[in-house]
């Protein structure tokens, strides 16, 4: 297995912390979500190396390592995460680029790919619907609505960070073994890491922000939304207890080139609960033509 390595990249006026995988022209730009950190691509950034793929996996603005953590909600607004994929992809002077996504990091993508801000040769979008089709499933669903209250109470000021660090941020950790089907992906050491990232200084104020900003300044999360050009390839765990499967059907109205990968008994935390799985869906679709 290759090994990963971490560097300071900066971009955007930001010192990304970014782990390291491979080499070459082409560039994987993996995109974690909340409460996550680049660590969450641990499991895919050998294998995309040995795709033949330079593999990057940033901490996002105001996460883990990367520095400095921005002040105010209006930082966190999602043109703002765009210029930071942006930045990324210049820095890392590649032309040839594959966006990965998962969870927060795929809403970032979904509208960097509407908005065509860099060329992209794939996207792969994990366990996040198209921004569109949420807003819309949101209306209709008192299900998904049930599903998405914690959005509501992350709106509060100051109680979503005092719950979500007390107690040695026990509420992280329970965010990843609640979920999770497969618990054994989930160890002490692995909870650890995202608890005592939730506990740098700042650090969760900043999390919580991302979700305060798409409720206050939405801006490019309401659209205008084209048909999306680059082939996209959509793994969806299907036992997230956060997003239901009535958010997967109509991409198609989204997306010219879709591919879609259901796996059953997986939670939302996919590509960390079965990446096996996932790094085979991702060997099989990268492998053919762009």
């Amino acid at each position: 297995m290759r090994p990963v390595t971490t560097r300071r990249v900066r971009a955007n006026g930001l010192d990304f912390a970014v782990d390291e995988c491979g080499e070459g022209e082409s560039l994987a730009l993996c995109l974690h979500g909340f409460p996550e950190s680049r660590f969450s691509w641990r499991h895919q950034l050998p294998a995309l190396a040995e795709l033949g793929y330079r593999a990057w996996a940033p901490d996002l603005r105001g996460y883990g390592d990367t520095a400095p953590r921005p002040k105010g909600v209006e930082s966190y607004r999602v043109e703002h995460l765009v210029e930071d994929v942006a930045g990324l992809i210049d820095a890392a002077g590649s032309k040839k680029v594959t966006l990965i996504a998962h969870d927060w990091g795929a809403i970032v993508a979904w509208v960097f790919a509407n908005l065509q801000v860099r060329p992209l040769e794939r996207l792969v979008i994990m366990n996040v619907p198209h921004p569109a089709i949420f807003r819309n499933v949101l209306r209709e669903s008192g299900k998904q609505r049930r599903r998405s209250l914690y959005i509501g109470f992350f709106q509060l000021p100051l109680l979503p960070e005092l719950a979500m660090t007390a107690r040695s941020a026990r509420a992280v950790r329970r965010a990843f073994q609640g979920m999770a089907i497969d618990k054994s992906r989930f160890p002490p050491e692995v909870l650890d890491h995202y608890a005592a990232n939730a506990l740098k200084p700042g650090a969760m104020i900043a999390m919580v922000n991302y979700y305060r900003a798409a409720v206050r300044h939405p801006g490019a999360l309401n659209g205008p939304w084209e048909a999306i050009a680059t082939p996209t390839l959509i793994i969806w765990g299907e036992a997230d207890a956060a997003l239901g499967l009535e958010l997967l059907p109509g991409h198609e109205g989204y997306v010219r080139d879709l591919t879609v990968h259901r796996l059953p008994g997986v939670s939302h935390w996919v590509q960390q609960e079965a990446p096996e799985a996932v790094n085979a869906i991702l060997a099989e679709w990268l492998g053919g033509p762009p």
